[in-house]
């Protein structure tokens, strides 16, 4: 497999019959510096058309500045390291040359909803507009839907697909093996229009829309790590391994400790009873700890006793308002925790719901990360 800084070569699939005539499409894999989604540091892209791989697209970059510490777990997984990138284009600068290689083909990604926010984040922090169209499908979904697997992770899905994953967490490996994905499962149905093969599994494309630098009101990613950005700016002093946020993973609910005896009364967590949903800074069983040190219950779901609800996830007042009054809720707010604790409201339980920022500024002094 080749790879290059620029688009290879010019037209590969007319070399070679057509496998599904008609079926054309681009896809694609972005690699993160770190665990926001706005750190891009590599991006994979194959244009196929007719079945067949056409065009290859591979490009490291730098992450948008001030978003740009690379993360040791990252780095574990793809092995991009800073001194591989020193001397490359940040996001921005490659932005124009991604655009033109898209051109107006709809976007494949395993995990759409990562690679939509990485573009939507990436623009955010990197001050540019958005020229809005890009649409993207997720063949994760696609995999889900038509293949009897144990798991449709990539490596599996696309073994399924004839693909071999020889280098996955390469990002032109793993664009490959979403695109192969995409047409053995169009091969199987016997269709060469894409729109239609998703919409029969009931799968929308993610849309990125159009928008002025600054964005008036920014993506739940981008909201989420503004008030500590710092932590992720790579030329930022003293900030260490341990301190970087871990919001790639899944969170894990953590043990429920009894509150301290030694708590002060007088602080607002006091007797309060906790439930968390999403992601924060920090991981949620540390949240936990912390809430217990200072005299609170916590729990893994909403209850009858529940007087707090601690939404991550960038949520901010403004979603919180609009849910409360029945407006149309953003994606963090319509989690299973979350309507369960809006439920109990509308029948009378008194539970507040707070931001990240707002539980960071309760736990004060104690919050672990720097401000």
């Amino acid at each position: 497999m080749a790879a290059s800084a620029s688009p290879l070569g010019g037209a590969l699939a007319g070399l070679r019959p057509p496998r599904v005539r008609g079926l054309d499409f681009t896809a694609v894999d972005f690699e993160t510096a770190n665990g926001f989604r706005g750190s891009p540091c590599a991006i994979g892209m194959v244009r196929i058309r007719d079945g067949n791989v056409d065009e290859l697209y591979f490009k490291r970059m730098r992450p948008p500045a001030g978003f740009d510490r690379f993360d040791p777990r990252n780095v574990e997984i793809h092995g991009i390291t800073p001194q591989r990138v020193a001397a490359e284009p940040r996001f921005g600068e490659l932005f124009g040359e991604i655009r033109e290689f898209i051109g107006t083909d709809t976007l494949v990604a395993h995990n759409a909803a990562f690679d939509a926010e990485v573009f939507e984040s990436a623009l955010e922090v990197s001050g540019l507009d958005s020229p809005g169209g890009l649409r993207m499908l997720c063949s994760v979904r696609l995999a889900r839907a038509v293949y009897q697997l144990d798991s449709h992770a990539l490596p599996k899905a696309a073994a399924e697909a004839g693909f071999h994953l020889k280098h996955h967490h390469h990002a032109l490996w793993d664009a490959r093996a979403a695109a192969a994905i995409v047409v053995d499962i169009a091969e199987r149905q016997r269709t060469n229009r894409l729109q239609q093969l998703f919409a029969a599994q009931q799968i929308e494309a993610e849309e990125l829309e159009a928008w002025t630098a600054p964005r008036a009101y920014e993506s739940r990613a981008t909201r989420q790590v503004r008030s500590y950005a710092h932590l992720l700016d790579a030329t930022a002093a003293g900030v260490t391994d341990a301190m970087m946020p871990d919001l790639m993973r899944w969170q894990e609910e953590g043990r429920n400790l009894p509150p301290s005896p030694e708590a002060d009364p007088g602080h607002p967590l006091y007797g309060q009873h906790l439930v968390f949903s999403g992601n924060l800074a920090l991981p949620r069983p540390e949240a936990k700890a912390l809430a217990a040190e200072h005299g609170a219950t916590t729990s893994s779901k909403v209850i009858g006793a529940t007087t707090m609800l601690v939404i991550g996830d960038g949520v901010s007042l403004q979603d919180i308002e609009q849910a409360v009054h029945g407006g149309a809720p953003v994606a963090p707010m319509q989690a299973r925790k979350v309507r369960e604790a809006l439920a109990r409201r509308a029948k009378g339980q008194p539970i507040r719901i707070l931001t990240e920022s707002e539980f960071r500024e309760l736990l004060g002094q104690r919050w672990p990360l720097p401000r």
